[in-house]
């Protein structure tokens, strides 16, 4: 018995010995499954566009043997989900709003993608890269433009190749007014930003009896507060709130308003002077010791979205009443448009106490609300809701005071709603349409007072992977993700044809900074990618390279 089992035991091992070499199994060989991803966007209600691009993002994905779940949220539950939780989120729909400073390429080359801006500032998805600082740091010393643009060339290439982002689409801003309301000759278009402007609502004059000019946003506000840089819609309020020594012109360049002079005694030195008799909305002066104030109060960890713009400063003195000087490190290209014309001037009898309240706690400015927000802006605050409807009185005491009585922003979250408001009158400027614009467009074309402009934005709409978390860090992961997606698709379907394909965060409605064309879209590549960087599909997933660990568990 025993010499039978040892025969077949060894007539066993030279069957095996004679049989045709086997590879290991894929399934052995290869890293843990990647687990579920999550995808955050808008709600559809809020934001159909997003919200429907994620969904075609997702499919692409897919294919590639990723386990995506889109999951929207109401815009302010978004906002604290990515931008306050940073250590929790996957990948996110986003979007970087056409500001007027930034026609500068500063803020996005540099608050952007600055490792600095990493932890509570822009820099969101936790992008670290030194190379990638010191040209961002260069760009903002170069005061040749033909270099400048070199170096912000350079910028654009490392942020593709390295791809933090998935850039989607640079909008066309599609909004409607009535004539019947505003004189479209005073109707301010504003290259990279479109009508719905700054120059537009404080400029802009009455056609007739009615001096309401009355909004509408499909988001309600996070806050209305001169230290925080929250979404679009809020900053539209804002900016009428609180005055800028400069402001950015409709031709995109800085120019004195706060300020009556504004003059570079030298490379690093700027000479401030303020217009006179200028009030706060409480009554009393703005001075010069205000204007020092307002930029000290960016300079710490309380202000930490505010604080790129002033870090450059190295000093501020009063110079005489109404007048300051600025003391820079080192020459900065573009201070007068990304700092000068950026930050908010602040009432110090004001925001000192509070400011103050908040040392050594770990809440900081960004988070406080004032029950009565005080500016010297051409309108002041009359009453808020954020959820409903802000309503702004004419300050008739301004240096620009506006032609209008008030500005009235209401919160109507349906597109469709928002549309029927337009035709009947009860919203007479359609400031934020996120519906399909060819139904405006029709409106338009049956109701004659209705008028519509259609401008591409220097903002961007964009994916944004949290770096900080697996697979999200290996560069290798996010550029298959990256060339997966067709931004063309992405332009036409979820967009309407109403944006034209990102390949930069720079916009083409800024021609001399923007560089690069968008990837073709490719899921052979994207697939070819992965597997060059060691990642396998087994069992229809996609797995880590060989050894590597799941260290999250999905949500």
């Amino acid at each position: 018995m025993n010499l039978h089992r040892r025969v077949l035991t060894l007539s066993m091992l030279a069957a095996v010995a004679s049989a045709p070499l086997m590879v290991a199994s894929p399934a052995l060989a290869a890293g843990d499954p990647i687990r579920k991803i999550v995808l955050a966007t808008a709600a559809q209600a809020a934001d159909p566009q997003e919200y429907q691009a994620a969904q075609l993002i997702a499919q692409e994905w897919r294919k590639l043997g990723l386990d995506v779940e889109v999951r929207g949220f109401p815009r302010q539950q978004l906002s604290d989900y990515v931008w306050f939780n940073r250590q929790k989120w996957d990948t996110t729909m986003w979007r970087m709003v056409g500001r007027p400073e930034r026609s500068d390429p500063d803020e996005l080359v540099f608050n952007l993608f600055h490792s600095s801006t990493a932890e509570k500032g822009f820099n969101f998805v936790g992008y670290t890269n030194k190379e990638y600082d010191a040209i961002a740091e260069q760009q903002r010393r170069e005061t040749d433009p033909a270099k400048r643009k070199a170096e912000v060339a350079k910028a654009q290439a490392m942020v593709a190749k390295d791809a933090p982002y998935v850039f989607l689409v640079h909008p066309k801003n599609t909004v409607g007014y009535l004539s019947s309301v505003f004189k479209p000759d005073t109707v301010v278009d504003q290259g990279g930003i479109g009508i719905r402007n700054f120059w537009t609502f404080t400029q802009a004059a009455p056609a007739g009896t009615v001096k309401d000019i009355i909004a509408n946003s499909t988001d309600p506000l996070v806050s209305i507060n001169p230290l925080y840089i929250s979404g679009a819609v809020d900053s539209w309020v804002t900016e009428l709130i609180w005055d800028r020594l400069m402001r950015i012109g409709p031709d995109g360049l800085p120019k004195p308003y706060a300020a009556q002079k504004v003059t570079w005694a030298d490379a690093t030195t700027l000479d401030v002077e303020l217009k006179p008799n200028m009030k706060w909305h409480d009554g009393k002066p703005v001075t010069a010791e205000d204007v020092v104030f307002s930029f000290q109060a960016t300079m710490g960890d309380k202000s930490p979205m505010y604080k790129p713009f002033s870090s450059n400063i190295a000093s501020m003195e009063v110079t005489g009443p109404g007048k300051v000087r600025f003391k820079l490190k080192e020459p900065n290209a573009s201070f007068l448009t990304s700092s000068i014309a950026k930050i908010n001037l602040i009432p110090k009898h004001v925001w000192e106490p509070v400011l103050a309240g908040m040392a050594g706690k770990p809440e900081n400015a960004e988070s406080y609300q004032e029950k009565q927000p005080v500016g010297s802006g051409p309108f002041k605050v009359a009453r808020f809701k954020l959820n409903e409807e802000v309503v702004l009185e004419k300050n008739a005491d301004h240096f620009a005071a506006p032609k209008f009585d008030r500005f009235i922003l209401r919160v109507i979250a349906n597109n469709e709603a928002g549309l029927g408001m337009l035709k009947r009158g009860e919203v007479n400027f359609l400031s934020d349409y996120r519906g399909d614009p060819k139904l405006l467009n029709d409106m338009a074309a049956q109701q004659k007072d209705i008028q519509v402009a259609s401008t591409v934005d220097m903002g961007l709409r964009f994916v944004g992977h949290n770096l900080r978390r697996q697979p999200f860090d290996d560069p290798a992961f996010r550029q298959a993700l990256s060339i997966a997606v067709n931004r063309n698709l992405m332009a036409q379907a979820a967009w309407n044809g109403f944006a034209v394909p990102a390949s930069s965060m720079i916009s083409p409605a800024l021609p001399f900074w923007h560089t690069g064309t968008p990837p073709k879209a490719s899921i052979d590549e994207a697939k070819a990618i992965l597997k060059k960087a060691g990642y396998e599909v087994v069992g229809g997933k996609l797995s880590y390279p060989t050894g590597k660990k799941e260290t999250l568990q999905p949500e």
